[in-house]
């Protein structure tokens, strides 16, 4: 240490003279500077020839080296007496010794261990009396023996990092089987003897090539590192490398994020319901969040904290106030960004009220608030505004007692509540609640605060339309030195543009289509111009929707445009880093007077941060904010005879034609029959549609004639035979689907009332499996398709009349109206269906998903008991990706009390673990005991009658389609049980 300042007193100064300084230790007023002269291999042609100092029986060579390559050779040389060739390198960053002779490897010793760390390390190679060893590090490192059988002692050459070109230089026969040596050495050692590299230098001594003299010409690419987002940095001689593993980012320099930045943007990949990371700034610092997304109509973003459910208190002693604190899983900063870009945020709040005031209304401290997001007291309660001090019920004048604003202020001995959402953005989320009105006799209360629920994307459908190829819109310079990224969606119908430019006074960057098949990225960061290209296979001009990203970094530049292969440039290893731009930011045109752009540019973002692009083109000339025509990009989302409907932002799936639901009509519509259970869908007779002429044919009218049906069953049974769906017809024709004794599908046809049904089997296998199958049949007048699942689709010809009349009703389950039906099919009928029914449609009607989920409105009737499951979805559900609504409302307890289902704080825990113990124990010993007897009875029971054979593949549908199954079930009934 020198020049050690405090205050600008020299502290070695004073201890040198010895004033007011204690010494403690050995220290000594003078540094002697190092002599070491390193010497720098720097190209794959470098090397290192040394005369052997003092040739004898013995070898010691030792040198000092540092690299950054994990292989590398550092010494070789040839053994007296032609006993073979000596190598010392580095592989996979330890030092390695081999001897070679003739092909075969008589010595492999390793030792060492992460040599490539680019610090200084030593090793050495020693061999006298039948033992060779190499030690690196000395004491701290490690050592490595062999004991060979013959004498290693090298010949007059030493030859280090590498071998003269033939030809060039006296090379005495030297070979490098490995990689060059690529970093310093000094410190170099022959015998007891150090070499004078200066006389190296000078050509006095050995022999050289390409090597730096008296310099350690290595370079840290790692310090300042370029990795981001946490990536660690690796290196070699010529580049760095970033490690992006588990930070959520990806690239050459970790920069760019794996996932998408809102619920809005998975939606729109095709992406269910379900838990997703979100990046809410892209590339930007905000770290990823995992969060709920909930694919409706609206997609909604859910976000909990560590209490949502509703929280019951009770007065206690010497408390005035209850504090309540919530913890959320996302930090503030990441909060933020995820309200403000959303179109609508909202958070319920909730308080249940028995003698416990709320907000002390219309004047005075309130007894109870709220935190927001900053930490600051909210006085409003949820459903009502900022600024004042009510309900949502006073402020629609709908409080039980109207002299007070909420209905909690009223004091009432019975329970009462005031709930409803927060919706103002800049007050979310609510961080805490202070619940104050709770230290009088028999005041009781119980809040909930519901997660944090957002929908819409303000930057994902932020767009713009060009209509010019003059026209363009203009930002402020775009600041990306050393990583640049660039995305954006683009459609359009023109052959070329450019997107957008920047200009500095050399620098540059710019993206254009330059053909309907080819987009262009290219820049100049001092380097000379660049350009990176992709072409499509189809057309890019097609008036669809097309993603692209460029990205720029110290390390290449890569250009992406949808699926397609990505192209990547290389930047030279030590070229200009820094992108240096001074003009505007020209989108949708250009500065240079090029070919402008003609389309829609949308969801534009330059390193995370979304251009307002509609702001910006409402003073705008020759720009439209907006873009139409969404459909035509993501209709194919909208799946199973789904309507894609356009939006100002996005679209939507109708689902009205479709026996489907869900945010792209892909969630199976199934109930569980038991063999009670009947739907029955009723046209409108004939007779009223001819009375009624205003009457129009839709899904719920039937059509006089039917020449064609589109039938659709999705089941699941274990029950043969059955009867899976009966149309009827006022005049006594009929279709049925049903399976038969043998568990094969029929479909009988009856169109003409003076010939007998008609009956097409199919030859697939026994269906009633308890696994799903879906059937589709097809009439085209006398021509009928039958598919069952994935087998061949069958045809058949019908030869009765090919016109259904007058249809009547469609049904699922027990036909109740069963006084017309013809003999075989009443004998079905009786067993009725027990199993499970999914996307059941007839043309255009869907008579299930009509039951369940609109039976208000729709013509339909529903006998015994139908609820809707999920026995129908041919894949497992996620748990978590189930596509239902948040729910705003609370759960009561004690009907007609009000008292709220809670999680209550001050409760007799111990007493309640006591007797939940108690229970347990109690029940524990009753099915000991049962268990025992019954197992003893078992013993004493035997029945002459074999166990029915559990069908195959059916855990979940233990239905038994023998004829005698109910007896069976009777009579092993106690066996079942055990």
């Amino acid at each position: 240490m020198e020049n050690v300042l405090y205050n600008d007193v020299n502290i070695v100064n004073l201890a040198q003279e010895g004033h007011h300084v204690s010494i403690t230790g050995a220290v000594s007023f003078t540094c002697s500077e190092p002599v070491d002269v390193p010497v720098t291999f720097s190209s794959p042609g470098s090397f290192l020839q040394l005369p052997l100092s003092a040739p004898g029986d013995e070898i010691s060579i030792s040198l000092e080296f540092r690299t950054w390559n994990k292989a590398g050779l550092l010494l070789t040389f040839h053994l007296q007496q032609q006993a073979g060739s000596a190598w010392l390198y580095l592989s996979e960053a330890r030092a390695r010794l081999q001897i070679h002779k003739a092909g075969r490897v008589l010595v492999d010793i390793v030792t060492g261990s992460g040599l490539n760390d680019g610090q200084w390390h030593s090793v050495s190679l020693s061999g006298r009396r039948g033992r060779l060893a190499i030690m690196v590090d000395r004491e701290d490192g490690g050592t490595a023996q062999a004991h060979p059988s013959f004498p290693v002692v090298p010949e007059t050459q030493l030859f280090f990092g590498g071998c003269p070109e033939e030809g060039k230089v006296s090379d005495h026969g030297c070979r490098n089987l490995f990689s060059v040596f690529q970093g310093c050495m000094r410190l170099i050692h022959t015998g007891d003897q150090e070499v004078d590299l200066i006389k190296v230098q000078q050509m006095s001594l050995g022999n050289f090539s390409d090597l730096q003299m008296d310099i350690c010409g290595i370079i840290d690419r790692c310090s300042p590192s370029y990795c981001e987002h946490g990536g660690k940095c690796t290196q070699s001689w010529s580049t760095f490398h970033c490690n992006c593993s588990h930070t959520g980012y990806k690239g050459a320099t970790c920069h760019s994020s794996i996932y998408e930045q809102s619920c809005e943007a998975y939606k729109h990949k095709g992406n269910t319901s379900g838990f997703y990371h979100l990046d809410v700034d892209g590339s930007g610092s905000i770290n990823p969040q995992r969060v709920y997304c909930n694919m409706t109509d609206k997609t909604w973003m859910v976000i909990q904290h560590n209490n949502t459910e509703l929280t019951k208190l009770k007065p206690s002693s010497g408390i005035n106030q209850h504090l309540a604190y919530f913890n959320y899983p996302a930090d503030s900063e990441q909060l933020r960004a995820i309200i403000t870009k959303a179109e609508h945020c909202e958070q319920e709040l909730s308080y249940h009220c028995k003698k416990s005031r709320l907000l002390n209304t219309p004047v005075g401290a309130p007894f109870t608030w709220w935190m927001d997001g900053a930490g600051e007291a909210q006085t409003y309660w949820g459903g009502a505004t900022p600024g004042i001090q009510q309900c949502a019920c006073g402020l629609h004048e709908t409080c039980v007692h109207p002299e007070h604003l909420c209905n909690c202020d009223a004091d009432g001995v019975d329970w009462a509540n005031d709930t409803g959402p927060l919706t103002h953005k800049e007050h979310l989320p609510v961080r805490g609640v202070a619940v104050g009105d709770l230290s009088r006799p028999g005041s009781e209360a119980a809040y909930k605060v519901g997660p944090l629920q957002c929908y819409g994307d303000l930057n994902y459908w932020n767009s713009a339309y060009f209509n010019k190829e003059t026209s363009y819109l203009h930002f402020p310079t775009f600041h990306g030195e050393l990583s640049a990224d660039i995305s954006f969606m683009f459609k359009t119908s023109a052959a070329s543009g450019v997107f957008l430019e920047n200009l500095g006074i050399k620098d540059f960057i710019r993206i254009e289509l330059s053909s309907p098949f080819e987009v262009v990225f290219s820049y100049d960061v001092g380097n000379g111009p660049v350009e990176v290209r992709v072409e499509s296979p189809a057309p890019l001009n097609d008036d669809r929707w097309h993603g692209l990203r460029a990205e720029r970094n110290v390390k290449e530049a890569s250009l992406r445009v949808d699926h397609l292969p990505g192209a990547t440039q290389r930047a030279p290893p030590d070229g200009h880093l820094h992108l240096q731009l001074n003009s505007q930011l020209f989108v949708g045109g250009t500065a240079s007077r090029q070919k402008g752009f003609l389309g829609c540019i949308r969801s534009l973002q330059l390193n995370g941060r979304t251009l307002d692009l509609e702001e910006r083109a409402k003073i705008t000339p020759g720009v439209r904010p907006g873009c139409p025509g969404h459909c035509s990009s993501y209709g194919g989302l909208c799946q199973n005879d789904g309507r894609c409907v356009e939006r100002y932002t996005g679209f939507t799936c109708d689902c009205g034609l479709s026996a489907y639901t869900g945010a792209f009509c892909q969630k199976e519509v199934s109930a569980y029959f038991k063999s009670t259970t009947s739907v029955s869908y009723t046209f409108k007779e004939p007779y009223e549609l001819n009375r009624n002429s205003s009457v129009q044919a839709s899904s719920i009218y039937s059509d006089m004639t039917l020449r064609a049906e589109n039938v659709t069953v999705g089941f699941r049974t274990t029950q043969a035979p059955a009867l899976l769906l009966y149309v009827g017809s006022y005049y006594r024709e009929y279709l049925a689907v049903l399976l038969n004794r043998n568990g094969h599908l029929d479909v009988k046809y009856k169109l003409q009332s003076n010939r007998d049904a008609e009956v097409f089997r199919t030859s697939t296998r026994n269906l009633a499996n308890g696994q799903l199958h879906i059937v589709s049949i097809r009439r085209q007048a006398e021509n009928l398709y039958i598919q069952v699942d994935q087998y061949e689709q069958e045809e058949f010809n019908i030869t009765s009349d090919v016109e259904f009349n007058a249809i009547k009703s469609v049904m699922l389950g027990k036909v109740h109206d069963s006084g017309e039906l013809d003999p075989e099919i009443a004998r079905l009928n009786a067993l009725g269906f027990t199993g499970c029914l999914s996307v059941v449609q007839f043309n255009s009607i869907a008579p299930l998903k009509a039951a369940l989920l609109y039976p208000a409105t729709s013509p339909v009737v529903v006998t015994g008991n139908l609820e809707e499951s999920t026995c129908g979805s041919s894949s497992p559900s996620h748990p978590h990706a189930s596509e239902t609504t948040h729910s705003l409302t609370d759960h009561f307890g004690t009907l007609g009390t009000g008292e709220p289902i809670v999680n209550a704080i001050n409760s007799d825990s111990a007493l309640i673990g006591g007797v939940i113990a108690v229970v347990i124990f109690v029940i524990l010993s009753a099915l000991a005991v049962m268990g025992r007897c019954l197992y003893r009875r078992k013993e004493t029971f035997q029945t002459p009658t074999p166990k029915a054979g559990k069908p195959e593949d059916s855990p979940e549908f233990p239905f038994n389609n023998e004829a005698n199954s109910q007896y069976v079930l009777s009579e092993n009934q106690r066996e079942h049980f055990i």
